[in-house]
């Protein structure tokens, strides 16, 4: 995958545990603590806030330096309401991290409930994306921020410099490892690399045959593959993906390959949402079958299954054979005891039945 998106929503678990899930089955979340606290990993924004190997630092150093020269109005205004501030936080995460925001002498006040930042946290985050300080740890999903030099291992930390047109070129290279086949936006989105620079690089990978142009039938627009890729006969697969899976959050491609109109409606006021608050589509062999919108209930130890809906022109028996074992096991690794499925969606009925 090359990258593993984080985020906070903990609905049914965290989206880079479920990730894994639905690479590996049922396992030990200490596997990613241990990688981490290891430092096989480090986290970055590579696409969002994203946990990456290590060993790729050095492909974004340039984006960290662009970012320190850049300086985006929001530390512009920082810096010009409150001089010196920015520097003082650089200075007590140095001699006293790893630091919270709350551990600031003056961390300032939040502004808003989402993004209104304190201070505090807009400066540790300016930090953070010029590579001054780096996530140490997280506890409670609260990031612990470091000197760099402090967390990163040094043969990583002082690799030698990769210039930005090398570290875009590999980038692209690997988002064409992880997906195997996509289009110029496919590429270039996966790392969220500029559009101009990104077909540059794209170009030079090509006159150099490291991607080769093909044409996929059905598609519109030119397409482009790593020419090592294997194209299996086919794929035997089940698993549950979650919004922020590496291999949904494209929705212009699974459209284009799946047929699968898919979006995130978290922020969809609830009497406005199609399928649910967190939905699961669902991976059966090569095509995307059917959604489920689950919520783990603690509290009662049960998962919830709100809604299960099928596409079309898949067999219903079949699918909801096929998720109820994968709703099994995902309880079981979440240590939920029972399943409850809701009323809505056509797939229920069936999935209530094998269950």
């Amino acid at each position: 995958m090359g990258l593993l998106q984080i985020d906070s929503v903990n609905v049914v678990e965290r989206a880079h545990l479920l990730t894994l899930f639905s690479r590996l089955g049922p396992y030990d979340t200490n596997l990613l603590t241990r990688a981490l606290e290891e430092r096989h990993l480090f986290e970055y924004w590579a696409r969002m806030a994203s946990f990456c190997p290590v060993e790729d630092y050095p492909l974004y150093r340039y984006r960290m330096e662009r970012h320190a020269e850049a300086k985006g109005k929001w530390i512009q205004d920082l810096q010009t309401r409150a001089p010196g501030y920015v520097d003082s936080v650089l200075r007590q995460v140095s001699e006293r991290g790893p630091l919270t925001v709350a551990d600031l002498d003056e961390p300032g006040e939040r502004t808003g409930p989402w993004w209104g930042w304190a201070d505090g946290k807009l400066a540790l985050e300016h930090l953070f994306a010029a590579g001054k300080v780096s996530v140490a740890h997280r506890r409670n999903f609260t990031r612990y921020y470091d000197l760099t030099e402090r967390v990163i291992p040094k043969q990583h930390f002082n690799a030698p410099e990769v210039d930005r047109p090398k570290a875009q070129k590999r980038l692209i290279l690997q988002a064409a490892k992880a997906l195997g086949v996509g289009t110029i936006q496919d590429l270039v989105g996966y790392y969220w690399m500029g559009s101009v620079e990104g077909k540059q690089a794209l170009r030079d990978l090509i006159t150099d045959g490291s991607i080769v142009e093909v044409m996929v039938d059905g598609w519109p627009k030119p397409a482009f593959m790593d020419p090592e890729a294997t194209v299996p006969r086919s794929i035997t697969a089940r698993a549950l993906l979650n919004p922020f899976d590496t291999l949904v959050w494209n929705r212009d491609r699974i459209k284009r390959i799946h047929d699968f109109d898919y979006r995130i409606e978290i922020y969809v006021p609830e009497p406005k949402r199609i399928y649910g608050y967190y939905v699961f589509p669902f991976l059966l062999d090569e095509d995307l079958v059917a959604r489920v919108d689950l919520k783990a209930d603690r509290k009662t130890g049960v998962l919830r299954a709100h809604g299960a809906f099928l596409e079309q022109c898949f067999d219903p028996a079949h699918v909801a054979i096929e998720l109820a074992t994968e709703l099994t096991e995902m309880a079981r690794w979440l240590g939920l005891a029972e399943i409850a499925v809701g009323d809505k969606g056509d797939l229920s009925p069936h999935l209530r039945k094998r269950l």
